[in-house]
């Protein structure tokens, strides 16, 4: 009950819970703060939909600016910088963002704030907890209006899958499916489905993963059961981000965990610089999650050679 009564609906109460360290639920923000047509800006709250903002601007329209990925809040489109419906990342659209940093304070981060804004667009929520984003109306409705289909080269099938997203040079995408394909035969592995779609590049952000135009392939593959079969099935992750790298591509570093040390600095190396800003910025680390656990583990373990010998029977 005493968690249940804390949890913030204003930003007086959000800047309690983070200095506080107390749990808050952030699906209770969920608002549109303001519209300011004479500027071409919209404020929403970081939980806010895309669903409900393009139901509250467009409302004999509202499909218009729902195919956001499958990021289902504003907030979680601009902590990971993911493309929109025209390919554009998230930090194309962004005027500002309000965040409360980690010592508390409610801090309203623009496009003039070069350094935080770069770190916070893509930041995976470490550099503070954000309350609100302003997006730019003129940006939204381009995004729109040029809103691109994906491509979807298999069915998805029922069963139980895992998703694995790569970036590849538009021109290097079809030699990648064909190792794709190659690869999940060998390792008796089924296709459950093939998305691509096109994204293209920005230079705004320190965790930028969209430095040049990409086709983005969405492989959904078949994981076999119990322990063997996830297995099987990362390592089969492994090699087809090797296969990207080896087309000049690359993956997302926001949702690929299976990504190896090597091959994590090998499509950014900008990530070390990153995660020392966020030691810098929050020395505490009040500002935790699972993505920067793993990557803060994954950058800082002892590499050593792996042998194997086969002793006689």
């Amino acid at each position: 009950m005493i968690a249940t009564l804390a949890l913030p609906v204003s930003a007086s109460e959000l800047c309690q819970a983070v200095r506080l360290a107390r749990p808050f639920n952030p699906k209770r923000l969920d608002r549109v703060l303001r519209l300011d047509a004479s500027r071409g800006l919209v404020e929403v709250q970081a939980s806010a939909t895309w669903a409900s903002l393009a139901a509250y601007l467009r409302p004999s329209a509202p499909h218009a600016i729902t195919a956001w990925s499958d990021t289902a809040t504003i907030g979680d489109s601009v902590a990971t910088n993911s493309p929109g419906p025209d390919g554009r990342p998230a930090v194309a659209h962004v005027e500002a963002i309000a965040l409360v940093t980690p010592d508390g304070e409610l801090r309203r981060i623009t496009r003039t704030q070069k350094e935080l804004f770069a770190l916070a667009v893509g930041g995976q929520d470490l550099f503070g907890a954000a309350y609100s984003v302003t997006l730019k109306l003129e940006s939204l409705a381009r995004a729109a209006s040029e809103a691109a289909t994906p491509a979807v080269l298999a069915l998805p099938a029922e069963g139980r899958g895992r998703v694995l997203n790569l970036l590849l040079p538009p021109h290097a995408s079809e030699p990648l499916l064909a190792e794709v394909r190659a690869l999940c035969a060998d390792w008796r592995i089924g296709i459950e489905g093939i998305e691509v779609r096109r994204t293209l590049p920005e230079e705004e952000t320190i965790l930028c993963w969209a430095r040049r135009e990409y086709a983005s392939i969405r492989l959904t593959l078949s994981e076999p059961p119990a322990l063997g079969g996830a297995v099987r099935t990362t390592q089969l992750h492994r090699q087809l981000i090797d296969a990207a790298i080896a087309h000049e591509g690359r993956f997302p570093i926001s949702c690929t965990p299976e990504a190896t040390r090597t091959q994590v600095e090998r499509c950014y190396p900008e990530l070390r610089a990153f995660l020392a800003e966020k030691r810098r910025l929050d020395p505490g680390e009040r500002l935790t999650n699972p993505w920067y656990r793993h990557h803060r583990s994954l950058l800082s373990r002892q590499a050593c050679d792996v042998r194997w010998s086969r002793q006689a029977a």
